[in-house]
C-alpha cells in the first residue's frame, strides 16, 4: 500500500458513513487495505465475499441472470445497504452499501472481457462504476490491484472525500460511472412536484408504470411479518408486491426526505419499493389504479368504517364505489387482537355490494402476529439496558 492509498483510507475512516463490503470475483484487497489502517472499526459494518454460487444467491435471495453485470453490482450493493440498515438499528450514522462483482485474470483462459463492476448505494445516491480491463495487459495481482483500487475511491467518494488519487487506469482500460439521484426526486415528492416514484431491486427509478400490487406500510422498522406477507401476496396474486411508503399520513407530519430515503433503503436490492402522496387508500388508488392493495384485518376494517370518512357512510360508499370502479381490490390477512382472538376477512360485515372487493389470505398459508411497535420497543428496551450497563 502506497502512501496515497493509506491517506486516502485514513479520510474514509475519518468520515460518518459506516459500509457493508462485499465482493465477488475481485475485491479482497480493498479489505485487506481497509482492515490494515487503522480506524475500519469505524468504517466496515461487514465484509462478505460470496465465492461460490449457492453463497452468492443466498446473498441475493435470487440467482441473477448474469453473475458480473451492472446490474448485480447495484442489486448486491442495495442488499449490502439494507443489511447496514438493519445492523444499525436504532443508531443514525449514515450507511453506505459497497459491492463489487468481477472477473479477472484466473488459471485458464477467459474468451469474455475482463471486468469489474462496482457500484455505492447511499439512501440518497446509487453510483455504478463499470471498468473493462486491456486483456493481457496485467497478471492477476495488477489487475487484483486496479480493481480494489476502483472499489476505495467509489467509497472514498460516497464517503464525500474530495481528494482522491488518480486510478492508474491504462490506455487499453475503460471506466464508465452512471448516478442515480434519489435525494432529487425525493425532493420533487416534497414539494408535490410529483405524486410517486418507484426504485427496482437494481436501483432503476420508475415514473410512469404503476405497480401491480402494494402493500403500504410506515416499515418503521421492516420486518419478516411485512417480507413473509408480501411473498404470500406475490404468489397468490401472481406478479410482484411492491411495498409503498407514504410520504403524508392521516393524522401524521409529512416525512421529510432523508426520513423518507432512509424508510426506502430497507427494500434495497430486493423488493420494489415505492413513495407517494397519498394519505388514504381512495387515494393511493388514484396513483396506482388497478392496484391490488395487501392489508391486515385492522387496516381492512377502518376501510369499511365510516367514521375515517368524516363519519359519513355516504362517503364511504363513495369511495369504495371509486375504488371498485378503477380496477382496486384488496388482499386481507388475518390478525391477532389485543384479546387473543385471531380475526378474518369473515369477521367483517363488507357493505352490500362490495363483497368482490375484499380476498381473504387463509391463516394457513400466512399468520405472523409481530408488529412494527413490538420491534421498536424491544429496540428502545435493549438499547436503554445496555446504556446502563456502560454507565
Amino acid at each position: 500500500m502506497d502512501e496515497a492509498q493509506r491517506q486516502l483510507i485514513q479520510a474514509i475512516h475519518d468520515s460518518p458513513p459506516r459500509t457493508v463490503f462485499v465482493a465477488a470475483g475481485a475485491g479482497s484487497r480493498a479489505l485487506a487495505d481497509l482492515l490494515g489502517v487503522a480506524g475500519a472499526s469505524r468504517t466496515l459494518l461487514e465484509a462478505l465475499i460470496p465465492y461460490a454460487a449457492d453463497s452468492f444467491d443466498e446473498f441475493l435471495s435470487r440467482a441473477p441472470e448474469q453473475y458480473v453485470s451492472a446490474g448485480t453490482g447495484r442489486m448486491m450493493a442495495g442488499r449490502s445497504l439494507a443489511r447496514a440498515h438493519h445492523l444499525r438499528e436504532l443508531e443514525t450514522y449514515p450507511l453506505v452499501g459497497l459491492a463489487c462483482t468481477a472477473t479477472i485474470v484466473t488459471d485458464r483462459p477467459k474468451r469474455g472481457e475482463h471486468r469489474a463492476h462496482v457500484a455505492t448505494w447511499s439512501p440518497g445516491c446509487l453510483v455504478s462504476h463499470t471498468l473493462y480491463l486491456e486483456k493481457g495487459a496485467r497478471d492477476r495481482a495488477g489487475e487484483e490491484d486496479l480493481v480494489s483500487r476502483l472499489i476505495l475511491d467509489a467509497l472514498a467518494e460516497a464517503c464525500g472525500v474530495a481528494v482522491r488519487p488518480p486510478l492508474p487506469t491504462g490506455p487499453g482500460d475503460s471506466l464508465s460511472v452512471e448516478q442515480v439521484d434519489y435525494a432529487a426526486v425525493a425532493g420533487q415528492l416534497r414539494a408535490s412536484e410529483i405524486d410517486w416514484f418507484g426504485i427496482q431491486p437494481d436501483g432503476a427509478l420508475s415514473r410512469e408504470t404503476p405497480p401491480a400490487a402494494v402493500l403500504s406500510g410506515s416499515f418503521n422498522p421492516l420486518h419478516t411479518g411485512h417480507t413473509e406477507l408480501a411473498e404470500v401476496a406475490g404468489a397468490l396474486l401472481g406478479v410482484p408486491v411492491a411495498f409503498e411508503v407514504s410520504a403524508v399520513n392521516v393524522d401524521k407530519p409529512p416525512l421529510e426526505p432523508e426520513l423518507l430515503l432512509d424508510r426506502l433503503s430497507q427494500f434495497a436490492g430486493r423488493w420494489p419499493v415505492v413513495a407517494g402522496n397519498a394519505p388514504t387508500f381512495v387515494a393511493k388508488s388514484r396513483l396506482y389504479p388497478g392496484a391490488t392493495f395487501v392489508v391486515g384485518f385492522d387496516t381492512a376494517a377502518r376501510i369499511i368504517q365510516p367514521r375515517y370518512y368524516d363519519d359519513s357512510e355516504a362517503n364511504m360508499l363513495a369511495a369504495l364505489t371509486e375504488m371498485r370502479d378503477r380496477g382496486n381490490r384488496f388482499l386481507v390477512a388475518g390478525r391477532e387482537g389485543e384479546d387473543g382472538r385471531f380475526r378474518e376477512l369473515g369477521d367483517l360485515a363488507i357493505p352490500e355490494g362490495f363483497s368482490e372487493l375484499f380476498q381473504p389470505i387463509p391463516s394457513r398459508l400466512f399468520r405472523n402476529d409481530v408488529s412494527s411497535t413490538e420491534i421498536r420497543a424491544a429496540l428502545k428496551a435493549e438499547a436503554a439496558a445496555q446504556n446502563r450497563a456502560e454507565g
